[in-house]
């Protein structure tokens, strides 16, 4: 069975959640001032992992007693913005969130400036973003059975878009045809929105996207989904049957987002952190955010996080080889 984010759901993770206020009345002195905390995100704004930190900023804040700036630098997959992390002093003043893309990079491009696994301490892999695969509505297909019995009619007669070679959003759609056993051509866009826009006019017939991306254009008719990627049925759509539910039980993905630090923390720093953030999600007005973005909080530990980290990227390291995807 594929990997699946790891439940915090248990008495351990209560009793993190409830020592979260000791341990940040015990945040040095030093740290008691204006300075902010910098969170890097190695992405766009508007973009899924954006949303997330922002609807988060104000109780972050609140929970590190510090002031909290967001910065994104985007470009190269994520590298760009996550290398000013990995430069920085390991302080617990300069933090980032990252998604999927940070443990595929080192599969698919030839040369990496920084580990993302040694160069990395990570806090937590807070939550997951549900995937939908989803197709135009010309299509006639409905469920996962008639997506098959069309793609295997006619192989390579189709196509599927993603967000851009070497994507989460790319390796989940060679992933179902891998475990589908069937073919399509693959077309890169450069990002979600062009990607979203040319399957709603039939350039592209069908796609993996994140949930809320294009949930209104699934209400609307728009668009029409075949299947959720992950493990389970999602509180945005409970009507939405799995993918795995429909005869493919190995196809499990998801889009994760995390939150790291510098290589080298110190061991009541990263706790400190990590009981910051833990704070932020569980707290009433992030989690309301989150259930109307559709994304599920489910924090780890820093433990759980670094072999989060290297299950995954052993992971896509496999299905890149496979699908042979490879960028400079």
């Amino acid at each position: 069975m594929p990997n699946q984010l790891p439940s915090f759901i248990d008495r351990r993770a209560l009793l993190g959640l409830g020592a979260g206020a000791a341990a940040l009345a015990a945040w040095p002195a030093w740290a008691q001032g204006d300075r902010p905390v910098r969170f890097i995100l190695p992405i766009s704004a508007g973009s899924g992992v954006d949303a997330i930190v922002r609807a988060a900023t104000v109780a972050l804040g609140k929970a590190f007693g510090q002031p909290v700036v967001v910065e994104n630098q985007p470009g190269a997959g994520g590298i760009t913005g996550t290398s000013t992390v990995v430069k920085a002093v390991p302080d617990g003043f300069t933090l980032g969130m990252v998604s999927n893309n940070h443990v595929i990079n080192p599969a698919v491009f030839r040369k990496m400036p920084f580990d993302p696994i040694a160069d990395v301490t990570p806090i937590s892999v807070v939550g997951a973003t549900p995937l939908v695969l989803a197709v135009n509505p010309k299509l006639p297909a409905k469920n996962v059975k008639e997506l098959v019995a069309l793609l295997r009619a006619k192989p390579e007669g189709y196509n599927y878009a993603s967000s851009g070679n070497g994507t989460i959003i790319h390796l989940a759609g060679e992933m179902f045809m891998d475990e589908a056993g069937v073919k399509a051509r693959h077309i890169p866009y450069k990002g979600t929105g062009p990607m979203v826009t040319d399957m709603i006019a039939g350039q592209v017939e069908m796609g993996v996207v994140a949930l809320p991306a294009v949930q209104p254009h699934l209400k609307s008719g728009a668009l029409r989904a075949i299947g959720l990627c992950g493990p389970a049925r999602s509180p945005a759509a409970p009507e939405m049957p799995t993918i795995a539910e429909q005869g493919l039980p190995n196809y499990v993905v998801e889009g994760w987002f995390a939150v790291i630090g510098p290589a080298k923390m110190q061991a009541a720093e990263v706790q400190r952190v990590h009981d910051a953030v833990a704070a932020a999600f569980a707290s009433a007005e992030v989690r309301e955010a989150m259930d109307k973005q559709g994304n599920l909080i489910k924090p780890t530990t820093p433990e759980q996080a670094a072999a989060y980290f290297r299950s995954e990227a052993a992971r896509y390291a496999a299905l890149v080889k496979k699908a042979n995807v490879v960028l400079e």
